[in-house]
């Protein structure tokens, strides 16, 4: 996968020897552009898909489990509508999930996080506003945002949050420096529903289960009703594969809090 450091050092020593090199021969003008225009689009695609790794490494999968496992993720949440729901459907299938919730919604919803957490699932950190202009926060808002959640959830359950879902699959070098300075460890995906967009519930349910395998760890959001139908059809989907939905953690073998 492309690595930040390693793009910009590509970059550089390219510009070098160009310029080395227009000492003893003719360029025109726009290579030059045109090198720092496909450094500009590596480093915004890199920037909008976590699954690149590019200025943040992220887990996405366990490819390598012998186990019949999937993790189901929600985003978004807690919320007072759907997210009763969502737990009621997992309970009814004896299947686990983890919560990536926003701090605000926590703070607006105790009660229903704390019952998130009683129920044998997972919670991680989405950061406390999930506000639109997040990706363009400096590093010290960002370590504030995600504290924030941390300090809330600590105080509210006794449980302090390591994992973390980057808030609308965004990174930047100022998330990866908070991140890796919070001692957080990033969660992306490798199946996105994307419930969030127009399209139907069928639609979103073959993309889910038509990219679905052993180790996948799926990106749904508990705030509307097509995400709960889907749900719904999912975990049948999982029972008739012989695939079980586990917390992300587990799946991914490694600690949720400190």
């Amino acid at each position: 996968m492309l690595k930040r450091k390693t793009v910009n050092s590509i970059f550089i020593l390219g510009l070098i020897v160009l310029v080395g090199l227009s000492f003893f021969l003719s360029f025109p003008w726009y290579i030059f552009l045109l090198v720092g225009f496909i450094w500009f689009l590596l480093t915004l695609f890199g920037s909008f898909f976590v699954r690149w790794n590019y200025h943040l490494v992220s887990l996405h999968s366990n490819k390598s489990t012998t186990k019949n496992e999937v993790a189901i993720t929600f985003d978004d949440g807690p919320n007072s509508q759907y997210t009763p729901m969502a737990l009621e459907l997992l309970k009814k299938y004896d299947a686990r999930a983890t919560f990536f919730c926003i701090g605000k919604h926590i703070e607006k919803h105790p009660e229903l996080f704390k019952q998130i957490i009683r129920e044998g699932h997972t919670v991680g950190n989405h950061t406390f506003s999930h506000d639109n202009t997040f990706g363009f926060y400096g590093t010290s808002k960002v370590a504030h945002e995600l504290s924030k959640s941390i300090d809330l959830v600590e105080k509210l359950v006794g449980l302090k949050m390591r994992l973390y879902r980057p808030a609308f699959g965004v990174t930047n070098p100022s998330i990866a420096e908070a991140v890796n300075k919070l001692g957080l460890i990033s969660i992306g995906w490798n199946v996105r529903s994307l419930d969030t967009t127009p399209r139907n519930e069928k639609m979103v349910l073959k993309r889910i289960t038509t990219r679905t395998n052993r180790g996948d760890i799926i990106l749904l959001h508990d705030t509307s009703a097509k995400s709960i139908a889907v749900l719904e059809r999912l975990l049948l989907f999982l029972k008739e594969k012989n695939l079980k939905s586990v917390t992300v953690d587990q799946l991914l073998e490694l600690k949720a809090y400190v």
